[in-house]
């Protein structure tokens, strides 16, 4: 039994029953291992399941909103957190946010820039490209946007939970977004991130210039991030969870020791296939072995 099946029940519209756990064990001949939160959290050891065969017990078990996710028995607990921030460890996208804010003083900007985004998280547009295109229609709209949006912003469940939970055992944290430190360094100060890193937008006076700094914080940064996080402790990959839910989050989800799709984008749904497609942040620390007991809660 080298694999663990975690089986985490969305709590907030059901709860984890023991005909959901037995269709489990008999898909995929494992047994029991451990309750990690009654009626919600199961881990199940098992042997390592070929794709077809997860597939279907993620299948048989999605109409009851169960989340199904399978990593190695050894090492599961990961020593760095990388954390995509838009649609990941907060509810908004912030961009989008900005534009909807500016749809008062330029009609239709807020669809134009929300247009873009859609079509850049699923992958069909570069995102340095899409980035810099959305930016330049703000261009000479007030700066004051950026406060408006960020009243509006709300963390995702369980977004605390998560990052205080893998800081008290003794992780790194990093918030590492294409979106801007605008908003990084407050959501990072909120959740308690060690670290973040993000886009500089270029203000001059109280407008927005319609330009981001160089250079682009983009799929291959947040790569490079996590990697350089890793060297500072002499760590591989494997001791990496990295989470996100768009395109640009693709080459850090790969590399990761668990690389966790957080409600993703289809481009990213078909390609990682560890998901969280039900449930909240807490099933990261879940798939990492820890009971809610161990939980360090917001």
């Amino acid at each position: 039994m080298d694999c663990i099946l975690t089986l985490v029940a969305d709590r907030r519209t059901t709860a984890l029953s023991t005909a959901d756990i037995d269709t489990a064990l008999a898909l995929s001949e494992g047994r029991r291992d451990r309750t990690l939160s009654a009626e919600e959290a199961e881990d199940i050891a098992c042997p390592r399941l070929p794709h077809d065969r997860f597939e279907t017990i993620r299948a048989a078990l999605a109409s009851r909103r169960i989340d199904v996710l399978m990593t190695p028995a050894d090492g599961r607990r990961k020593q760095l957190l990388v954390a995509d921030m838009d649609s990941t460890m907060v509810a908004n996208e912030t961009l989008d946010d900005i534009a909807a804010h500016a749809e008062a003083l330029r009609p239709g900007v807020g669809e134009d820039v929300a247009a873009v985004t859609r079509r850049s998280m699923n992958g069909e547009i570069d995102f340095a490209t899409a980035l810099r295109d959305r930016v330049a229609v703000l261009a000479g709209l007030p700066s004051s946007l950026l406060e408006e949006a960020w009243k509006s912003l709300r963390l995702n469940e369980d977004a605390r939970t998560l990052v205080a939970t893998m800081n008290a055992h003794g992780a790194r944290t990093a918030l590492v977004s294409g979106g801007f430190t605008f908003f990084t360094a407050r959501v990072a100060k909120l959740c308690g991130f060690s670290e973040h890193h993000a886009n500089r937008l270029v203000v001059t006076g109280d407008q927005l210039d319609g330009t981001v700094e160089d250079p682009i914080l983009g799929p291959d940064a947040k790569l490079a991030q996590l990697r350089r996080l890793l060297a500072l402790d002499g760590r591989s990959d494997s001791a990496a969870l990295a989470i996100g839910d768009g395109a640009n989050d693709l080459p850090m989800l790969r590399a990761a020791g668990l690389g966790l799709a957080f409600h993703a984008k289809p481009v990213v749904r078909q390609e990682i296939g560890n998901r969280i497609d039900y449930t909240s942040l807490r099933t990261a620390l879940f798939a990492q072995g820890y009971a809610v007991s161990d939980f360090v809660l917001d």
